[in-house]
């Protein structure tokens, strides 16, 4: 798969303190045009019933690829020249108080070719913000000087404050926008829609073509209107991302259909993840572990909370999770101690996890799990998203709502403990002899909830399952000096295709840990 952008699109953003919202009319626009400022077009009507119709009639048209204007000098700007050109911050949008937070604009490039329109809206009006070269500062890009004021931005990010050069949300790349969450480091993304994911055909990446931007009565919420357009598909999304202390952001997406989609993912989430403690191979990366997030999460129609450790497997694999009325989903980054990755420039400790609130009952399907095998953290290879059961046919309509939370845990708690770390080794415990190379073991951690109140000798049981092989002498016992239990066991293979692994822990009649579940692939099934 292909992505659009890399996951080092964007800088790390930091917190800021309430900021406060003057909002000024249209009729002040004019007096605020200087040679350093933004200059808008005219002005026009919007409201989102009016976008949710464009998106309808723009469906029922053919789809005309995005322009790329002045090509050949913009596909010079590759990703580390982009790195040189610098918006100005005394031409940022609302860079005076007279909005929520301050945006600046991103530059087009290699990675990201195609123009957006972005607007202003306020009081019911929109007007475009018009670009210009000299709101850049091009550093040592000296052929940039050949670029015509018609250009257009790539894409815009929202500043903490006039005085902080961090930023905390951006949008840029196809229909791709993060943010840098409750611990100020950016991460994992999340996209408007994925359409075909993981097939033998070509994924399709549809973009947001037109941005309006407004400010709400919270000063620190920013509503983002956005046009989505692709060959299957077009879009009217409404997303308010509000800042306080973590960043949540709620999601109308109306689409419409013109084409068949055989895989459509709503909510989709795009992540990192190359090794941890479960599949750290001898290499020559010195940390011990590179990921942006370390597994699943699931609360399901059901109730029952579960956790997939990720894996950088020998080949694409797709995992789906059957659900009706999904409670929430999310891609999670759990291990928040630096000395697991000891990488201090990019944080992997602080990478948010994003997590997936439906808004209203979705009805049958499941979520879908894609892990992509890669050999280098600049590699987005995972994917996740709810995709419906019912297909999604031409001239179709859908809408879903649904809350995303940029965090640092899933936000909604369970009283069950939970998996803290994965093991696995052709190894047996310390002083015994090298096991048959036939023969895994695994060892599963869990912490917290009800484990930490049992007594050291209370009967706890592990209730584990494979879907091919023979398990041996499952067992679980607290491990020495801590609070956390340990639930071990082996498992004979046989063949060499995937194997579906599944435990938790019980006390009595009683579930006391969320349901751990793993696919496990023999090296040997790549061939």
């Amino acid at each position: 798969m292909t992505c659009s952008i890399t996951r080092r699109s964007f800088l790390s953003g930091a917190l800021l303190a309430p900021w406060v919202s003057t909002l000024l009319g249209p009729e002040a626009w004019a007096d605020q045009i200087s040679p350093a400022t933004l200059r808008f077009g005219p002005a026009q009507a919007f409201h989102f019933d009016g976008l949710r119709q464009q998106a309808r009639q723009l469906a029922a048209q053919p789809y005309q690829a995005p322009p790329l204007p002045q090509a050949k000098i913009v596909d010079r700007i590759d990703y580390d020249t982009h790195l040189h050109i610098q918006y100005r911050p005394e031409a940022a949008l609302w860079r005076e108080g007279d909005g929520p937070y301050p945006v600046r604009f991103f530059h087009l490039g290699r990675l990201f070719p195609s123009p957006v329109k972005i607007h202003v809206v306020r009081e019911g009006q929109a007007r475009e913000a018009l670009y210009s070269s000299r709101f850049f500062d091009f550093g040592k890009v000296d052929f940039a000087a050949a670029l015509t004021d018609d250009l257009g931005f790539a894409g815009f990010r929202v500043m903490h404050s006039k005085a902080d050069e961090r930023d905390w949300l951006a949008f840029l790349g196809a229909s791709y926008f993060r943010s840098s969450g409750e611990l100020d480091q950016y991460g994992i993304s999340a996209r408007g829609v994925a359409i075909d994911s993981g097939l033998p055909t070509a994924e399709e990446f549809p973009n947001f073509t037109q941005f309006w931007l407004e400010p709400t009565a919270d000063p620190q919420a920013i509503m983002v209107y956005a046009l989505l357009d692709g060959p299957s598909v077009t879009g009217a999304y409404r997303i308010q991302a509000i800042r306080h202390q973590r960043v949540i952001m709620e999601v109308e997406a109306a689409l419409f259909f013109r084409k068949d989609v055989r895989r459509l993912g709503v909510a989709p989430l795009t992540s990192m993840y190359w090794f941890s403690e479960t599949n750290h191979q001898p290499s020559w990366d010195w940390r011990p572990e590179v990921h942006d997030s370390d597994g699943l999460a699931l609360w399901t129609g059901a109730g029952e909370r579960i956790w997939r450790p990720i894996n950088n497997p020998p080949f694409l694999q797709t995992s789906s999770f059957v659900d009706r009325d999904p409670k929430g989903f999310g891609l999670a980054q759990r291990d928040r101690n630096f000395e697991n990755y000891q990488d201090d420039r990019v944080f992997y400790e602080r990478r948010p996890t994003l997590w997936v609130e439906p808004l209203e009952p979705w009805g049958e399907g499941s979520v879908q799990l894609l892990e992509i095998p890669t050999d280098y953290e600049a590699n987005d290879n995972l994917v996740a998203y709810w995709m419906p059961r019912d297909p999604v046919r031409a001239g179709e309509a859908r809408t879903f709502k649904y809350r995303l939370h940029w965090v640092t845990d899933e936000p909604y708690s369970s009283a069950l403990s939970r998996v803290v770390a994965t093991r696995a080794s052709w190894r047996g415990i310390a002083k015994t002899p090298l096991r048959p190379a036939h023969r895994l073991w695994f060892a599963i951690d869990f912490a917290g909830g009800p484990l930490d109140r049992l007594d050291p000798k209370a009967p706890v049981r592990l209730i584990a399952s494979t879907s091919r092989g023979t398990l041996r002498s499952p067992g679980a016992f607290q491990v020495a000096g801590t609070r956390r239990w340990r639930a071990d066991f082996e498992i004979e293979l046989e063949g060499g295709e995937p194997i579906d692994l599944r435990a938790y822990l019980r006390s009595g009649e009683h579930a006391v840990s969320e349901t751990w579940l793993y696919q496990f692939i023999p090296r040997a099934s790549a061939s």
